[in-house]
């Protein structure tokens, strides 16, 4: 009984981790911050010389960080016995989560290129790391969204 109150009280937080993550990459995406950071970037003045400096959208998601990908894997493991009806949602939400976290880390290779380099990255590059971005968070957004929804469903077919 206690585990299965462990796993719920991780899936409420892992859906809490991934509705924050999704909604914070929708609002980059709507709002167009990762143009913003590499207009600055470009200009040579006001840019971010660290991806911690103030700006950074990194310092938004930092926090949240451990609500997102470990949750979704300590659920798994906690449920896994405990949940067997629910035993597909946890390796769906688990599944997502690491994905999105893949494509994040991907993206932080591309931001660091992008927004906090020395040097200015030439127009034409610019250009096609922004558009690489956009594409990549697209597909960020899908694994966040279906790692929120999964660990919805997962909490749902957790007996209490």
């Amino acid at each position: 009984m206690r585990r299965q109150q462990l796993t719920a009280r991780l899936m409420t937080l892992a859906q809490f981790g991934h509705a924050h993550w999704f909604f914070g990459n929708v609002y980059e995406a709507v709002v167009r911050i990762p143009d913003r950071l590499a207009a600055e970037a470009g200009s040579g003045c006001g840019h971010a010389r660290s991806p911690l400096a103030p700006g950074s959208p990194l310092r938004y998601y930092v926090p949240v960080l451990p609500a997102t990908f470990p949750v979704a894997l300590a659920a798994l493991w906690s449920g896994w016995d405990d949940c067997p009806e629910g035993r597909r949602w946890l390796v769906v939400a688990a599944s997502c989560s690491v994905s999105g976290a893949a494509v994040t880390a991907v993206l932080v290779h591309l931001n660091l290129r992008l927004f906090f380099t020395a040097e200015q990255v030439p127009a034409a590059e610019r250009e096609e790391l922004l558009r690489t971005w956009y594409r990549l968070n697209a597909v960020r957004l899908v694994a966040a969204a279906g790692a929120w929804i999964a660990a919805r469903q997962a909490a749902a077919h957790i007996p209490r």
